[in-house]
């Protein structure tokens, strides 16, 4: 496919959006100023991207002609060459169609994780907690901040709940594949005859939500304070530091009571509720599209099963997409970049089928 047309398209739109930010005005309206801001950084990565895949694309063809020549030596070391280059030209023209590909406004947002033990008791609260250290090792690796908005220890180990919320480049784009219930299947610690249990947690990948993308009116909202429970000493216990807000239209509740004060407890209680609601909102906009439209992989359903962990075959399952990965002890160290990119190849496909019918 040629994409010459679309690109110079992109070079236009630089050129203008350099204009604008080069205004004395152009930081007046600061909301306005960081999305531009960030159409500008997204368009001149494409831009880079793609003079990239137009010199690795010549020097393979330029490889090519040489393995072809009567010099054997010098064709043998071209020949060499052909198979890291077109490994290198399929990545970047997969880059290539995904930036030129319609985008979620969403995906260049931070992201709040909810995750949330489901059935398998203390085990599924120990598994919560193992999806919490991957993904906090994830955001490690990928540069990214990880801050702990609030959680539910669980007596055994692990977590009932948790949620945290990673900052950084792209987060949304990355970690919104993770939406879904995943399912472990291991002998449990507590397990003395040695049989295997299945158990499940739940994920909730939510773009970090500002409050001009949610009208949010305070009669609306119920505030209340509480004395936090569980560990943390006697300030935790003995000041009603907990906050809990209901946002009565919807019946949407949140609480936090990790933070220090009823302030910090409030701040990272609203994130959560902005993001809840900024998440419902655009569900609801989702169903008005066309059964295909929801159908495209990475919906976030929450009720979905998308991925089994099988310990004793050191196996993990993407069931979207029928991607099986035996690098369990990568995965569990926060390596998770297999089935990102499987799944946004996947979702990329999916999209460029839908835009070829529209």
């Amino acid at each position: 496919m040629d994409y010459s047309t679309l690109i110079e398209k992109r070079t236009l739109r630089l050129n203008e959006i350099e204009e604008q930010m080069s205004a004395p005005e152009f930081f007046n309206d600061q909301r306005a100023a960081a999305q531009t801001t960030r159409e500008h950084s997204q368009i001149k990565r494409l831009l880079e991207t793609w003079e990239t895949l137009q010199q690795a694309s010549q020097e393979l063809e330029d490889n090519r002609e040489l393995a072809k020549e009567d010099d054997e030596e010098l064709a043998l070391m071209a020949a060499e060459e052909i198979p890291r280059l077109e490994e290198l030209v399929e990545g970047l023209t997969q880059e290539v169609q995904y930036a030129l590909l319609p985008q979620d406004p969403a995906e260049n947002r931070d992201a709040l994780v909810e995750i949330r033990a489901g059935a398998g008791g203390d085990e599924a609260a120990i598994f919560a907690g193992d999806l919490l250290r991957i993904y906090q090792r994830y955001a490690e690796n990928q540069g990214w901040k990880c801050e702990h908005l609030s959680s539910s220890p669980s007596e055994t180990g692990g977590f009932k709940d948790a949620v945290i919320k990673l900052s950084g480049e792209d987060v949304f784009r990355y970690m919104k594949y993770e939406s879904g219930v995943h399912r472990v299947q291991r002998v449990p610690a507590t397990e003395t005859q040695g049989r295997i249990h299945t158990s499940t947690a739940s994920v909730a990948v939510l773009p970090e939500a500002e409050e001009v993308d949610v009208e949010l009116k305070q009669t609306d909202l119920r505030i209340e304070t509480c004395r936090a429970g569980g560990a943390g000493g006697q300030h935790v216990n003995k000041t009603e530091s907990a906050v809990q807000i209901l946002h009565i239209p919807s019946n949407t509740m949140v609480r936090c009571e990790d933070g220090r004060s009823q302030t910090q407890n409030k701040e990272k209680a609203m994130q959560i509720l902005l993001a809840k609601l900024f998440e419902k909102k655009q569900q609801e906009q989702a169903d008005a599209y066309s059964a295909q439209r929801r159908s495209l992989i990475g919906s976030a359903d929450r009720s979905e099963k998308i991925r089994t962990y099988n310990y004793p075959q050191s196996r993990i399952t993407d069931h979207r997409i029928n991607f099986t990965s035996h690098q369990m002890e990568a995965v569990l160290n926060g390596d998770i970049s297999e089935f990102v990119t499987n799944m946004q190849k996947a979702e990329m496909e999916t999209r460029l089928k839908e835009a070829q019918l529209d």
